[in-house]
C-alpha cells in the first residue's frame, strides 16, 4: 500500500561528471539509513520557475518516491511502499 508522506528528509547521492548524472545512495528517514539498492524512473517537472527532479528508488524493504527541489537543494520524501 502506498501512504503519502511528504517530509523532508537526508539524502546522500553522487554525481557522474561523464554521464552528467545525480545517483541517490542512501536516505535518512526518521533516524535510520536506507540504503538505495535500485533506482527506477526519474524525470523532471517545472513548478513556476522551479525545477524538480522525481526519483522512485528501491531499498531492501522499502520502494521510495522522492523530489529534490533545485532552488533550494532540499529533498522530500513524498511516498512509501513495503517491498512485500
Amino acid at each position: 500500500m502506498v501512504t503519502k508522506i511528504n517530509e523532508p528528509v537526508s539524502v546522500s547521492f553522487s554525481f557522474d561528471s561523464v554521464k552528467k548524472k545525480v545517483s541517490p545512495k542512501g536516505v535518512i528517514w526518521n533516524g535510520r539509513l536506507h540504503p538505495i539498492v535500485k533506482i527506477g524512473l526519474h524525470h523532471t517537472y517545472r513548478k513556476g520557475m522551479n525545477l524538480y527532479h522525481v526519483f522512485s528508488v528501491a531499498t531492501p524493504t522499502l520502494f521510495l518516491r522522492l523530489v529534490l527541489d533545485t532552488e533550494n537543494l532540499h529533498w522530500k520524501l513524498e511516498e512509501v511502499c513495503d517491498v512485500n
